[in-house]
């Protein structure tokens, strides 16, 4: 018994390791446990089916249903979406997810050929003409400074919109040594350094309805938001128009109201499609991107500054934090050398401005 004993317990009365079937079932489980483990083509399902979701709404963007302005919305921050790939790629790296990391592919390929064009710097030397535009802003603080702000960037062509029959004088007043031509209509107005002819309202039906026929004329040009005139310059005549379509709100019922908006953009299509000069540029906030279908009708005949020979996507709403660019140069018939944002004034918009040639 004692030699047993000691045989079982080993000196010191400390029990031997098994080293026959405890550790065969140790293995066992062990085994067991790897198998049923799943493997990086198996894990992280969620994030492979998000990833795949997000190329699907980049790819098929303009098929997102306009109910309640979902699909404009969408496109309007259609850039920001590619912020939602480095996260999922962390996610996967954590994950070890083989599946989610080439799912990740289709929104990376398609973010890319959406806005990767943007990216770099697509400027070129020369122009023959400066064009500028600004949303000046209703409640800007101080009209006086944007005035010189705007006259020291030396455009020669230079649209204001949003302009206040208070804020008016103040900016003809400051404007006037650098631009001895000018014209205002309603709420929009066009500074020029060269001569300017042909000008005339253009109505984007922002006074709608069945009513609207039976105001008179003075009535109608306060509801004003855009004009069509002509710049003489050494190259030709260029049409210029100047627009600001109208406002854009959110509702927690509603969703994305754009009626107003859609509607001016149509009709401001209809008024550059009817142009018979060749050379045209289009100066205004469209509270839209040119991502957004609503802008489509502008967009198929006209082309963004920014887009041709800008740096980066040149946001311009809200001046404090830019997401959106909403304040627009899109021409027909010239060539855009450069495009730029103004440093920012009193508005809650950032101006632009953009370089042109013959």
């Amino acid at each position: 018994m004692t030699q047993v004993d000691a045989a079982e317990t080993g000196q010191g009365g400390a029990r031997r390791p098994d080293t026959g079937a405890g550790t065969w079932r140790a293995r066992v489980r062990r085994a067991v446990r790897a198998a049923s483990r799943p493997g990086p083509w198996k894990r992280g399902p969620v994030l492979a089916g998000l990833a795949v979701l997000l190329g699907l709404i980049l790819l098929l963007h303009a098929r997102i249903t306009d109910r309640g302005g979902l699909g404009s919305l969408v496109e309007t921050f259609l850039p920001w979406f590619g912020l939602f790939i480095p996260v999922l790629l962390t996610g996967a790296l954590w994950r070890r997810s083989a599946s989610a990391v080439v799912a990740l592919l289709l929104p990376a390929v398609m973010w890319l050929n959406l806005f990767g064009a943007l990216l770099g710097d697509k400027s070129r030397p020369g122009g023959d003409l400066t064009v500028a535009e600004h949303n000046v802003g209703d409640a800007n603080p101080d009209p006086a400074g944007t005035a010189r702000d705007l006259a020291a960037s030396g455009a020669d062509v230079l649209a204001l919109v949003e302009l206040t029959e208070q804020a008016r004088g103040t900016y003809e007043k400051e404007l006037a040594e650098a631009y001895p031509y000018h014209t205002v209509q309603g709420t929009v107005g066009l500074w020029s350094r060269l001569p300017l002819s042909d000008t005339r309202p253009v109505d984007i039906k922002m006074d709608y309805g069945p009513l609207a026929d039976t105001k008179p004329a003075d009535v109608k040009m306060t509801y004003t938001r855009a004009l069509r005139t002509t710049v003489a310059t050494d190259q030709g005549p260029l049409a210029v128009y100047v627009a600001h379509l109208g406002s854009v709100r959110v509702f927690p019922r509603k969703g994305f109201w754009t009626d107003s908006r859609d509607r001016g953009a149509k009709a401001l299509a209809e008024a550059v499609t009817a142009e018979r000069n060749e050379r045209v540029v289009l100066l205004g906030d469209l509270n839209g991107t040119v991502d957004d279908r609503a802008l489509a009708g502008i967009t198929s005949q006209m082309r963004s500054a920014q887009g041709e020979a800008g740096n980066g996507f040149g946001f311009t709403w809200p001046a404090t934090f830019p997401v959106a660019r909403i304040d627009q140069i899109l021409v027909r018939g010239v060539q855009p050398d450069s495009s730029w944002v103004l440093p920012a004034t009193g508005s809650d918009h950032l101006p632009v401005a953009a370089r042109i040639s013959w």
